[in-house]
């Protein structure tokens, strides 16, 4: 695989924006088309707009070093690869898949955690190349789910706003229909990847079981102690079984040393070398790849901290990031317990207010509120397990430094949007596409909707750059519902497709799965989606 190929495809794309500020003129839409001559981007500029880029979009990046740096820690911890394989052994791996997309779909649907769940996706891709399947169906799963919860977008008010706005819309319009679009989007993914794992796989699939790992586990004693491997398969629990009586003799003494420190302390993390036993484990990936499953410790520890800091990690994720007043649901109980929050005082003095500081209601956040609460919770593993400090900073670095990948590439994207903000080339597009119609058309309005997408990465501004100009060419409203459910599908199916796609992107980036290796096993689903919607847009049009 070639390396950095993501962040090729990227920079190329940026390139090829380049060049198009040359070739067409930049236009805007304001009551009237505005054409403004050719407005050509120089190549310093990509350096500028790299710089406006950080300054307004930043945090997202910043949110992915963190998140990195929070699973570093995490790392450390060696009950974090018992937790993982606890998971594996008693989940069924198929059933995992099913769950997982239909949760972050939903998520993504109604409360656009589109980037949000970055938060949890290390732990998804750990646990499913520890149940035996490959980097493909990793990204399948988390790329395909959000893209179908964009495809069937609800109530997720941050990714609509400007859609409803600019086409004089309710947040329930048509909800039905677009519920319904939803489900569809789901299914179609879960179907792809069950039969990219059939017809690549077959059946097999690894249940991570300590007991059960097979010869590609090469086991390692700390302090160098070298294990002979025995003439005959054995499993890896009777791996102290050696050809020397010197090097049984240390086995069963290190092993013996295992057993009386875990019965002192099971959580304890900072162990001494010699008490470990590290097992090495071939995921069908690379070298560079060991970072997507933490290595597994053998040691017996208590997992439940880890169920139950997940569980209401993601809880309060979904509950901040739900619309839950205007946009969304209509009510106002989240303003009205933030308040109370905020205003709690003990003896006249707001001590939830001094403490916490600045807090937005439910329905309000983003990825910037979710910081806090990250570092608290794994402020609390630290402690639960006893991780030294200097394994908290080396964690924190090694985990920061593997996420500066995407974190590059998220900040690239959005120096296109801006690129395409300050140099408005595609407005030409869209002027010659919808001029072919006179009326409502749905070619000419998915066309226009693709286009948008891949101009422009970010929902708000793929509706904002040619809707203006769409009402002033169809001026009829009578089909504005249709245009709206069209833009968010097409909006939903690029991010499965286009280089500019934030969610694919930097998914392969961590994956270090190639575009082009991507596009392979992907265009079935993307064939069969496409069909799909362009039937229920017809069947829309006619009843």
């Amino acid at each position: 695989m070639k390396k950095h190929n993501t962040l090729k495809v990227v920079l190329i794309t940026l390139f090829v924006f380049l060049v198009l500020s040359w070739i067409f003129p930049a236009a805007y839409f304001s009551s009237e088309y505005v054409d403004q001559g050719r407005v050509q981007m120089g190549l310093n500029d990509g350096f500028n707009y790299f710089m406006t880029s950080l300054s307004y979009f930043g945090h997202f990046a910043l949110y992915l070093i963190l998140v990195g740096a929070f699973y570093g820690v995490l790392y450390k911890i060696p009950a974090y690869r018992t937790f993982l394989d606890k998971v594996v052994a008693k989940v069924n791996s198929k059933a995992f898949l099913i769950v997982t997309v239909i949760l972050l779909a939903f998520g993504v649907s109604f409360a656009g955690l589109q980037i949000g769940y970055a938060l949890f996706i290390p732990l998804i891709v750990s646990l499913i190349l520890l149940m035996g399947y490959d980097k493909i169906v990793a990204a399948m799963v988390v790329v395909g789910s959000m893209a179908a919860g964009l495809v069937g977008s609800t109530y997720a008010y941050g990714n609509n706003s400007l859609l409803l706005n600019v086409l004089g819309l309710e947040a329930n319009y048509q909800f039905g229909v677009r519920f319904v679009i939803l489900l569809v989007g789901i299914v179609i993914v879960i179907f792809n990847v069950l039969m990219y794992i059939k017809n690549t796989m077959g059946e097999k699939t690894v249940v991570a079981k300590p007991a059960k790992k097979e010869e590609k586990e090469e086991v390692v004693v700390a302090k160098k102690i070298e294990v002979e491997k025995p003439a005959k398969k054995a499993p890896t629990k009777k791996t102290s079984t050696t050809k020397t009586t010197a090097t049984k003799k240390t086995t069963k003494s290190t092993k013996s040393t295992k057993k009386k420190s875990t019965r002192k302390n099971a959580n304890k993390a900072a162990l001494r070398d010699e008490d470990i036993i590290v097992v090495k484990e071939s995921l069908g990936g690379t070298d560079s790849d060991s970072y997507l499953v933490p290595t597994r410790v053998e040691m017996t520890h208590k997992v439940w901290p880890f169920v139950v800091g997940f569980i209401l990690l993601f809880i309060l994720l979904v509950m901040a990031w739900l619309t839950w007043g205007e946009g969304g649901f209509g009510v106002d109980w989240m303003d009205k317990a933030t308040s109370a929050f905020s205003e709690f005082t003990i003896f006249g003095f707001p001590i939830f207010d001094k403490l916490y500081g600045t807090i937005n209601s439910f329905g309000n956040w983003s990825v910037v509120d979710m910081l806090f609460p990250m570092t608290l919770l794994l402020l609390l593993f630290i402690i639960i397990y006893k991780v030294k400090f200097d394994d908290v900073l080396d964690g924190a670095l090694a985990g920061a430094k593997k996420a500066l990948g995407p974190a590059f590439v998220i900040l690239l994207l959005y120096t296109i949007l801006v690129t395409v903000t300050y140099h408005p080339f595609q407005m030409a597009f869209y002027k010659a596409i919808l001029g072919l119609s006179k009326n409502f058309n749905i070619a000419t309005t998915m066309a226009t909707s693709l286009l948008a997408s891949l101009f422009n990465v970010d929902p708000a501004y793929v509706y904002q750059s040619y809707l203006p100009y769409l009402t002033s060419v169809y001026t009829g409203n009578d089909q504005y519902g249709l245009v709206a459910i069209i833009s968010q599908t097409m909006y939903g199916f690029s991010t499965l497709l286009m280089p500019s796609s934030v969610i694919l992107m930097v998914t392969l980036t961590y994956l270090n799965v190639s575009y082009k290796e991507w596009l392979k096993n992907i265009w079935k689903l993307l064939l069969e989606l496409f069909v799909i919607l362009l039937i229920i847009f017809i069947i829309l049009v006619l009843i």
